[in-house]
This record gives C-alpha cells, structure tokens and sequence, in this order.
C-alpha cells in the first residue's frame, strides 16, 4: 500500500504492527478508487480498523479526523478545495 500520509507500516493510532488492515480514508466505490490514485490510506489494526466500537468505521470522530487530516493534506501538496472537492465529492473543512 503506498500511503502519502504515513510513514511506516504500524496502526496508526496504537502503533502495533500485528493484524495491520489498510483504511481507505474516503471509501465507497468512487472515493475509495480516489483515496487509492492519490494515497489517502493509512494502516490501522484491526480493533482500530472495525474491530471495535472505538474503531474508525464506528466511531464518526475517528473517522471526520482522519477525512480532515488527508484534506487538510492535499491542500497543502496537490491542489486547492476545489479541486478536492471535485475529486471527493465535499469538503470536510
């Protein structure tokens, strides 16, 4: 998985490097072939992934944070929110 936001292969929250899961930060069909072209994945393990109630598919700030980090990114590296939004649908700043 090549991943624009991180570094190196751990949960990104836990920094465990067992039962490691790659999370597409924008997911559904269309987004997720986005956060693929463009990096936006990062590796998380299982609990964190969608082992647990604390998980980012579960938990709506987990998963805004990590949706406004990786826009708050491309901002910064690849281009403008409009261009954001054009590609991910909405802005999540």
């Amino acid at each position: 998985m090549d991943s624009v936001l991180q570094q190196n292969k751990e949960c990104w929250i836990c920094h465990t490097t067992q039962n490691l899961e790659s999370h597409h930060i924008f997911f559904g069909t269309a987004n997720r072939k986005q956060s693929e072209k463009y990096g936006m994945k990062i590796w998380l393990c299982n609990a964190h992934h969608t082992g647990s109630n604390d998980s980012v598919h579960r938990s709506i700030d987990r998963d805004m944070f990590f949706k406004r980090y990786a826009q708050a990114w491309f901002e910064e590296h690849k281009g403008t929110r409009e261009e954001f939004r054009e590609i991910f649908g909405r802005s999540y700043l």
